[in-house]
């Protein structure tokens, strides 16, 4: 029987999910307002998906909710369709959860969680930084206080605020501008703090006592009071096909966001978190996001790690989170309703504004320049082009760029160094030595029908620049991960050309699945058992033994 959790460990996480709450209510609200929703749909996202994930996932730290990328693909989707309209936006919204979530469910039950590797890091990092400034950008409007029409190309929303320069209200201005400035502030000096909240507090309460709303600044205004009721919206074939380009990509980066943010933390305190089953529990939290009128949800990497360093030891903490967004909804809309919409603007700005990640460009610039390329790349189609199409051809670029290096691996010609049986790339190790007629290649991949032109161009190569007429070839193939049917009949066809000039081919160190294709292509019979070595220096010394 499980041991009961400690009276002080029930208290941490009580004060955990707590302070989760002060963070995920003004966030939820404010990024409905990127999602184009009314900020009581914000709340409603961030009730029970976090009761879902609590009973399915097993992160401990992480914050489920409303996240700035899926917000922002909802908005820019949504506000490009004709048939949406002010009357049914949120019910598209909440349709849109369904279709992500029926997308998870179905990858999480077929175990497909690795599908989201497709999205490689350079490439969520070029998207995640292209989005924050969309996000940032579809703010202004309601930072300074005029009507920005809503777009998922950033020029467009750049041309559109200059456009509107004329409108800027001077009080709604300096609201926004003061907000931001304490957000700011209170990151830098109570970083461990409800900083958010405060300045959510503060503004709600100036704006009442100063009455911002007659002088012209928009506040949230009315908001319902009570629990959400579950109501499944109108489906059709039409609308579930326009929607599902944006469900299949806000499933993926959803995801993607939470299995990353998830891993982070288990890796950090030691312990396992499963991609299937945490796929499944975001299509559960995105199910019931899209039954009780809210929008998308995934992660917030900022709240999460504001959950985990506030002592987050069970998934069951956002049970006390969603407590406490209840009670707000029950008993406290009310006081919410005088609170200007251009500080949910600057909470969402200076959110945004962190994942906007430039050292990563400097990073990757010093570790493999191609991966820094692909993430400019991705960054500037996602500001061009837009955000679907531009992750798009993110994905599109590292798919060719894996396929072109594995096209042309990495080969090196080995020598022996010195006096020991160690042999190396004598690229790196010019002083290594090499025999006379012999050549011996190491090919650092797969073998297969995508690289067999490559090997077989490489070797020819070889043999032409050779200081002594070619008598042996020798395939170090310890690195040689895979080897299918036609790299395995070119190899054979190798061979049968090198025997037929009279050049001897060996392999040594060859992996046991690599032998298994040999052997049932016909290659280990053509060659002879006594081909086969267990290492380089073996192979060496037999060949030499009986030049």
């Amino acid at each position: 029987m499980a041991r009961a959790p400690s009276r002080e460990r029930l208290l941490r996480n009580v004060m955990a999910g707590t302070t989760t709450a002060v963070v995920i209510i003004p966030q939820g609200m404010a990024y409905a307002l990127v999602a184009g929703l009314e900020p009581i749909h914000g709340l409603y996202a961030s009730l029970l998906p976090l009761v879902v994930y609590a009973l399915i996932g097993r992160s401990r730290e992480l914050a489920v909710g409303p996240g700035a990328l899926d917000t922002l693909l909802v908005g820019a989707t949504l506000a490009t369709l004709g048939f949406v309209n002010d009357a049914n936006y949120a019910s598209y919204a909440a349709l849109l959860a369904i279709e992500v979530a029926c997308i998870q469910l179905f990858l999480g039950v077929l175990r497909a969680g690795f599908l989201v590797n497709f999205l490689s890091s350079p490439v969520l990092s070029g998207f995640t930084s292209a989005a924050a400034i969309t996000i940032a950008l579809s703010q202004v409007g309601n930072l300074v206080g005029f009507r920005l029409e809503p777009s998922p190309h950033a020029h467009e929303l750049v041309a559109r605020i200059v456009a509107h320069v004329d409108a800027v209200d001077p009080v709604t201005a300096a609201v926004g501008a003061v907000s931001i400035a304490l957000l700011v502030l209170g990151k830098k000096r109570i970083p461990r703090a409800p900083y958010a909240l405060g300045v959510v507090v503060l503004a709600t309460a100036a704006s009442a006592l100063l009455g911002l709303e007659e002088r012209g600044v928009t506040v949230i205004g009315a908001i319902p009071a009570g629990l959400p009721a579950f109501e499944a919206p109108a489906l059709d074939a039409d609308t579930l096909l326009a929607l599902l380009p944006t469900a299949v990509t806000i499933a993926f980066v959803g995801y993607l966001t939470m299995i990353s943010i998830a891993k982070t933390f288990a890796d950090r305190n030691r312990y396992d978190v499963d991609a299937n089953r945490e796929l499944v529990a975001a299509g559960g939290a995105n199910l019931v996001a899209g039954l009780t009128q809210g929008f998308p949800v995934s992660a917030s990497f900022s709240r999460s790690a504001v959950h985990a360093s506030a002592g987050s030891t069970s998934p069951f903490t956002l049970l006390v989170t969603a407590g406490w967004v209840a009670l707000t909804l029950l008993f406290l809309t009310g006081l919410l309703e005088p609170l200007p919409k251009a500080t949910l603007a600057a909470i969402i700005i200076t959110a945004v504004s962190g994942l906007i990640d430039v050292a990563a460009v400097r990073r990757l610039a010093v570790v493999r320049r191609p991966d820094m390329w692909l993430l400019v790349l991705t960054f500037v189609a996602t500001l061009a082009v837009g955000i679907e199409p531009g992750i798009g051809i993110g994905v599109g670029a590292s798919l060719a760029l894996f396929v072109f290096e594995t096209t042309r691996p990495h080969t090196a010609v080995l020598g022996r160094l010195g006096d020991t049986a160690d042999f190396r790339n004598v690229k790196n190790h010019p002083e290594a030595t090499t025999y006379p007629g012999l050549v011996i290649i190491r090919i650092d991949a797969q073998f297969y029908f995508g690289n067999v032109t490559f090997l077989k161009a490489l070797l020819k190569r070889l043999e032409r620049e050779a200081e002594a007429p070619l008598r042996a070839v020798l395939l170090e193939a310890c690195s040689l991960t895979q080897l299918d049917s036609s790299a395995a009949s070119a190899l054979l066809a190798i061979v049968e050309d090198y025997e037929a000039r009279g050049i001897r081919f060996m392999v040594a160190s060859a992996k046991v699945p690599v032998l298994r294709v040999m052997k049932a292509s016909g290659l280990w019979d053509r060659l002879g058992e006594e081909r086969f070595y267990m290492n380089v220096d073996d192979a060496v010394r037999d060949w030499r033994g009986g030049a």
